[in-house]
């Protein structure tokens, strides 16, 4: 004896969205993936809702936990759901809200800066150009996320994750992860 399919949930974009934003990135539980700017689009078909999202960086381990956490939330809305990767445009740390970057900083992790030319360079954050001998040296300047001096510096190049450098503060003598800028 076969069964009917069960009746497919109608819901609203809006609807969809406000479930989804409660699901935080899986390395850094204090910022949503809409905060990230992950979460890129939200499509809703006859019988399908699709999700869009973004990869932080190609190879990203955190993906597939995403994924599933799209899917779970969609299912328990009572929706059929598709996550569907979306490479380009790239993702960009630009894309972090404002919102975002005040929660990393608050969780003792330094914003990254701006890397577009649309927007100003956070706060507490600068670039600092040395010249040897006709050769340029740039140092970028990242502010501690715990006591915000400028006297910091990158320990290692990858941090707690691939996406964020180790860096220590030569005031308060902290480390701390800088979410690198893409």
């Amino acid at each position: 004896m076969s069964h009917p399919a069960p009746a497919q949930k109608t819901v609203t974009t809006q609807q969809v969205w406000a479930a989804l934003d409660v699901l935080c990135d899986p390395e850094i539980p204090v910022v949503t993936l809409r905060e990230m700017g992950i979460l890129r689009e939200v499509r809703l078909r006859q019988d399908l809702v699709e999700v869009v999202i973004t990869p932080t960086y190609s190879g990203c381990p955190a993906m597939g936990q995403i994924h599933d956490d799209i899917l779970s939330t969609l299912r328990a809305l009572g929706v059929r759901a598709q996550v569907t990767h979306q490479l380009a445009p790239a993702w960009t740390s630009d894309w972090i809200t404002p919102q975002a970057r005040d929660k990393l900083r608050a969780y003792g992790i330094a914003p990254p800066a701006q890397c577009g030319s649309h927007g100003p360079v956070s706060a507490g954050q600068s670039s600092i150009v040395l010249q040897f001998a006709h050769k340029t040296v740039s140092r970028e300047t990242v502010a501690c996320p715990r006591c915000g001096a400028v006297n910091t510096t990158e320990t290692s190049h990858f941090g707690s994750t691939a996406c964020k450098s180790l860096y220590k503060c030569l005031a308060c003598m902290e480390p701390f992860d800088y979410f690198k800028p893409y």
